[in-house]
């Protein structure tokens, strides 16, 4: 019998899991993460499998691995792993990842109060606020994000006609807002966004199937978002966001977030140096701000950031044995 001890930190932002591995992960080369994510995929995504899904995780489980940065300006590396693969870029899991990396002495900032990941998506500042051993919030400033296509016509069963927009924030976000075929988020129950989500994503990548313009290992619409006015007195908007295969993300989004406020800037309704405030399905709320302009391949963007807090909720030591017969993990379709 063979069997693989990891270690991990287990913690939630703003409602949404983060489980952090700091020990039992694959040794990989020094080479950028954008790679580093190939390979794991390659070689390694049984480590994902049986770490993210059942019996060890669930349909919404989220989590990183830390390792060594390859970039002299970076102080951490930084995968991402979920249900639905390694994406180049999370939000609720940076902000979760440095919480529990600063308050379990994972990380030794050359800064206080500040970070440089290096993700597969590309270089991402941070920003701590530290009260004692606790962190009180993390503000991260995402990748350039930008708007790829507007006013989208999709067929959707079950909806009929509807548009979206499509919008990058280190993720390809299918937005869709308020309309004659889709009346809202309140009379949308979570059934309802697990059954429709799958269908509007399926529809989207068919008409749009997104290429990165400076990156090609980005592509593809990975994420619904279904969006809304806000209940909660000081937000802006509220959304309810599908990832993989039945996965609702109880937290705001922060790729989410930064690909809403470049779709909102970008259709002038919102200007750079506004405040966003976003409220999650279940009431959490993210701060985000516009921080500047940019481009992307030519296309006017965003340089958005995202403020969260998160919560260390244990240490949890996972076996996968080749004993087990579900050792790599199962998923109910």
């Amino acid at each position: 019998m063979t069997r693989q001890t990891f270690f991990c930190i287990d913690a939630h932002t703003c409602g949404n899991p983060v489980r952090i591995v700091v020990g039992g992960g694959p040794l990989l080369p020094n080479v950028p993460m954008a790679e580093k994510r190939e390979i794991f995929l390659r070689d390694y995504d049984w480590v994902r499998r049986a770490l993210m899904f059942e019996p060890r995780g669930h349909d919404g489980m989220s989590g990183a691995i830390l390792y060594p940065s390859s970039r002299d300006d970076c102080d951490v590396g930084i995968l991402f792993i979920e249900v639905s693969g390694c994406l180049p870029m999370c939000g609720h899991g940076t902000i979760g990842t440095v919480t529990a990396a600063i308050e379990e002495g994972l990380v030794v900032p050359r800064h206080e109060g500040k970070l440089s990941l290096e993700a597969p998506a590309g270089k991402i500042e941070v920003e701590y606020v530290r009260s004692c051993e606790y962190v009180e919030h993390v503000r991260l400033f995402n990748v350039a994000s930008y708007l790829h296509a507007q006013d989208v016509d999709l067929d959707v069963p079950g909806l009929g006609s509807i548009k979206i927009d499509l919008s990058y924030g280190g993720n390809y976000y299918a937005i869709v807002e308020p309309q004659v075929n889709w009346p809202g988020l309140d009379g949308m129950s979570a059934t309802d966004i697990l059954r429709l989500s799958p269908l509007v994503r399926t529809a989207a990548e068919a008409k749009l199937a997104p290429v990165h313009p400076e990156n090609s290992r980005i592509r593809g619409v990975s994420h619904v978002m279904w969006t809304d006015k806000p209940r909660l007195e000081g937000a802006h908007a509220r959304n309810a966001v599908f990832y993989g295969d039945k996965a609702i993300d109880r937290s705001p989004c922060g790729t989410g977030s930064s690909a809403r406020m470049a779709q909102l800037v970008a259709r002038g309704r919102m200007n750079i140096g506004d405040t966003f405030v976003h409220e999650s399905i279940i009431g959490t709320t993210f701060d985000c701000r516009v921080e500047e302009e940019t481009q992307v391949g030519g296309k006017k963007a965003i340089k958005p950031s995202v403020a969260g807090w998160a919560r260390v909720i244990g240490h949890n030591t996972i076996f996968v044995s080749n004993c087990d017969p579900l050792a790599h993990g199962f998923q109910i379709t």
